[in-house]
């Protein structure tokens, strides 16, 4: 597969996923998903990997879902490739779950909706001082996705995840490390040089034992994961449909507050 929305890289037993889409703010397109997804696999297949490492060019990490795609879609009444698209985030946070390796999210400026909720499924987190995550879901009338509230709830406790689903409050990368989101926190000019010592450290421990912890906690905490996908991804497609969604992305691109009605 060529790819068009991310560079992968692999080095010295290090493979090294970047979001390439700085012009939308780094914002998740069905191609670019599918082209996560293949990495992801080939990161789980080949046995000279032994971490992966996913980063971002440009001043946003990433916005989650691509907002000028979203708009397209509601003006063509296209709400299938939104679907789709919700479908696709939710297989990315679960396969870096699932991948029999530590995944590090190297992360600087604002990180939103799948984008953020897949660095809750990564087993390690270096932010900038000004990362922030935003649980943005509720501005546009959607619900998170990306395995947003089986991870945030599992992560964070029920009440917190609710709160910031429900408000849709940026999350400080101070605060992040305080919920245990956030392994690491450094100044930006320092974020390369902590995230190569994480790297390094990883590095002399033994595959086997990451491979084997991955599983033992995807077996005491995740194994539900499947079941509550079904449901996410119905209330997605419910909420796709109502006109609060539409004036949600609408009022984005108009640069205005949107004026939900409930329908």
């Amino acid at each position: 597969m060529t790819y068009k929305g991310i560079i992968y890289t692999v080095e010295d037993q290090v493979a090294t996923l970047t979001f390439n889409r700085p012009d939308v703010s780094n914002g998740f397109n069905i191609p670019m998903c599918q082209e996560i997804l293949d990495v992801l696999d080939k990161v789980a297949q080949d046995d000279q990997i032994s971490l992966l490492m996913i980063k971002a060019n440009g001043k946003v990490f990433s916005v989650g879902g691509d907002l000028v795609e979203m708009q397209r879609a509601v003006e063509a009444d296209d709400v299938q490739s939104l679907v789709l698209i919700a479908d696709l985030v939710n297989q990315i946070s679960f396969a870096i779950k699932k991948l029999p390796k530590p995944v590090i999210m190297s992360i600087d400026g604002a990180v939103a909706g799948a984008a953020a909720n897949m660095a809750v499924a990564a087993d390690f987190v270096i932010a900038s001082e000004q990362t922030k995550f935003i649980q943005a879901f509720v501005n546009v009338g959607l619900a998170p996705d990306a395995g947003g509230l089986f991870l945030m709830t599992r992560a964070v406790g029920a009440n917190r995840a609710t709160q910031l689903a429900m408000t849709g409050e940026g999350l400080s990368a101070e605060k992040a490390l305080d919920y245990g989101i956030v392994y690491r926190m450094c100044p930006a000019d320092k974020l390369e040089k902590t995230t190569t010592q994480l790297i390094k450290k990883l590095l002399r421990g033994s595959i086997n034992s990451y491979r084997a912890i991955k599983e033992m906690v995807w077996a005491s905490e995740f194994q539900d994961w499947q079941a509550y996908t079904k449901l996410e991804l119905d209330l997605q497609e419910n909420l796709a449909f109502k006109e609060d969604f539409k004036e949600g992305v609408r009022a984005y691109a108009e640069r205005r507050r949107p004026r939900f009605t409930g329908q």
